[in-house]
């Protein structure tokens, strides 16, 4: 089966080619023009942006909406993750804006939504990692805010950023919601596959 994925994010492509192992994960095509982000939900932004990926290939097509909360920051920068130190921010920028205006040690959590949209069909599936904010960026794998998210579910201290791809995914908000996707693609293959007389 093949599925379009509605990111141009490259680190995101790589990550859910992994995840959906089994499956023909494929980048949005360059001419198909995304909705902006200006849902209130993660939900809401994924599901517009794999609507939009769907209508124009004519295929199964999903989307993620994900990001990082801080009870600290009163949820913030949730949705408005990839945006927090700005438009144009870069992944460094909103890393070093999250270290300053939360404390060392702060309860954060990742949340990931994911819409699979195939006609008038459409499912939501959500995942979420909790853990506390480091008081320094460490390790070099990863992206976005890993360097500083300390998870609660590996307890020896490593930040997302220090652990392998395996480990990560194991726990990941994203790694849990492509698991729910494919347990319901399994699902719904069963249920349409025939069986012999």
């Amino acid at each position: 089966m093949t599925l379009v994925l509605s990111t141009r994010n490259p680190h995101k492509v790589r990550e859910f080619a992994g995840l959906l192992e089994g499956l023909d994960v494929v980048p949005l095509p360059d001419a198909v023009e995304l909705p902006p982000e200006t849902g209130e939900t993660f939900a809401e932004n994924a599901l517009g942006k794999a609507r939009a990926a769907a209508a124009a290939t004519g295929g199964p097509a999903i989307a993620d909406d994900s990001g990082i909360e801080s009870a600290a920051l009163g949820g913030a920068p949730g949705v408005r993750s990839a945006r927090f130190a700005g438009e144009d921010a870069t992944d460094e920028e909103n890393l070093a804006r999250l270290l300053r205006e939360a404390p060392a040690g702060s309860p954060l959590r990742y949340v990931c939504a994911i819409a699979y949209v195939d006609g008038a069909e459409e499912r939501l599936f959500e995942g979420r990692c909790t853990g506390t904010l480091a008081a320094a960026p460490r390790g070099t794998g990863g992206f976005g805010y890993d360097p500083a998210f300390v998870p609660d579910d590996v307890g020896d201290g490593r930040t997302m950023a220090e652990l392998s791809v395996a480990e990560k995914d194991a726990i990941s908000h994203r790694g849990r919601a492509a698991r729910g996707l494919l347990a319901w693609l399994a699902d719904r293959w069963a249920d349409t596959t025939p069986t012999a007389d």
